[in-house]
């Protein structure tokens, strides 16, 4: 009885002529339609999250003047969206060989954001050398040929650019300012990048410590999540240290499509704030809609695949 019930139920799905209520299907098959549409509204909000980027890009592009902060001035590559297809291009982790950059690159912060990006500077040829607080996280990048240091003190130290990725605002003033923080082993000449998403008093503070030491500081958080991170296809919001901006630029471009530089500290911060505001009103003008879309009567599944083949 109950393979002819599991064998009633797939037959009905597959052939969609007798609908079954979301009610009294099985959990199971109910969990996987609910994920598959979980994974079609994840589509669209990336689809939208591109289209509002690529509209920032055309609005903010220097060929537009705009009042922007004092102080500002806009930068804007999209390295993803070239044509060029010699071995120099860069953009996505297709990008294979030596990188246009000369010297050893510190990453600290190992987690769902930080391992891909440094296995994408591993494979564009970077020479790396890693930190995380859990070192077993470290382990694949090692297998890989990455060497490791014990503190962000030593990777600053033995490194000519460090970059961090961590979890939160205290994070990322512990690793950067901290006992034994990459700070300590600063030095002029030296670089630091924080790529974390922080909010701006406190990229302020880690940048005015990092530049008490002679270094430069970059705040470069990421607009992307995971899968972009895996696939280099990040949106990086810089400020800070103009050049240092250039100097690191072929290493942001293996790790995201795209770069902003956007003046003084803390414009990087205020830029992520703003873009998470945008995608959060997606968000909620999309619950509406899939909202408003039961109330009238429509099949919500359907209205996600209508949106997915709309033109953004």
């Amino acid at each position: 009885k109950k393979k002819w019930c599991k064998r009633s139920w797939h037959s009905r799905l597959a052939s969609g002529s007798h609908p079954v209520p979301d009610h009294d299907l099985p959990p199971r098959i109910r969990d996987h339609q609910q994920l598959q549409l979980r994974h079609r509204v994840a589509r669209i909000l990336s689809r939208l999250l591109s289209a509002a980027m690529a509209a920032a890009s055309f609005l903010l592009s220097p060929r537009v003047t705009l009042p922007l902060r004092r102080g500002s001035r806009l930068l804007v590559s999209c390295s993803a969206t070239s044509s060029s297809s010699s071995s120099d291009a860069a953009g996505g982790v297709g990008f294979q060989g030596r990188v246009g950059f000369q010297g050893r690159v510190g990453f600290l912060g190992l987690g769902i954001m930080g391992a891909p990006m440094a296995s994408n500077l591993m494979k564009a040829g970077c020479d790396i050398t890693v930190w995380n607080r859990t070192k077993s996280k470290c382990d694949p990048l090692l297998s890989l040929g990455a060497k490791f240091e014990s503190s962000p003190a030593r990777v600053a130290s033995s490194c000519d650019v460090t970059f961090a990725m961590l979890a939160d605002p205290e994070s990322a003033f512990e690793v950067a300012c901290g006992a034994n923080g990459a700070a300590e082993g600063m030095a002029a000449g030296k670089g630091y990048v924080d790529v974390s998403t922080v909010d701006d008093a406190t990229s302020k503070l880690i940048g005015k410590r990092i530049t008490s030491t002679g270094a430069s500081f970059l705040e470069a958080p990421v607009s992307g999540s995971k899968k972009p991170a895996e696939d280099g296809l990040l949106i990086f919001l810089t400020a800070g240290d103009e050049s240092l901006y250039k100097r690191v630029a072929p290493l942001l471009d293996v790790m995201g499509k795209s770069r902003f530089y956007l003046g003084d500290v803390g414009n990087g911060a205020a830029m992520k704030l703003v873009v998470n505001m945008v995608m959060g009103s997606m968000m909620v003008s999309f619950a509406e809609g899939l909202l408003l879309s039961e109330k009238v009567g429509l099949d919500p599944n359907t209205v996600v695949e209508v949106a997915l083949r709309e033109q953004v």
